[in-house]
């Protein structure tokens, strides 16, 4: 991935509320960052998270539309036997 450069970014405005403005304030001073970097980081994170969820509920969705699925009782079995003498393997899809 090619460095990011002046041309490559854009500007909005969002409103937050005075705590965490200055909480941004201050941690960007502890960071040596500005105020804009620590945002435009915060929400880019987030959107890559938000993306990769939505991308692996869709996934499952696709999965259990089409049967591959475990039964609840199969996975509630597994899980308790999670830190005992006769821990189970995991339950395989059909």
């Amino acid at each position: 991935m090619r460095p990011q450069t002046l041309l490559d970014t854009t500007t909005f405005t969002i409103r937050v509320p005075i705590d965490v403005k200055r909480r941004l304030e201050k941690l960007a001073k502890a960071t040596h960052r500005t105020r804009s970097w620590l945002a435009a980081n915060a929400v880019a994170s987030y959107v890559e998270q938000q993306q990769w969820q939505l991308a692996e509920i869709e996934t499952g969705i696709q999965d259990a539309n089409a049967g591959r699925v475990i039964a609840h009782e199969d996975v509630k079995g597994w899980l308790s036997s999670w830190g005992t003498d006769n821990e189970q393997a995991p339950p395989k899809c059909e």
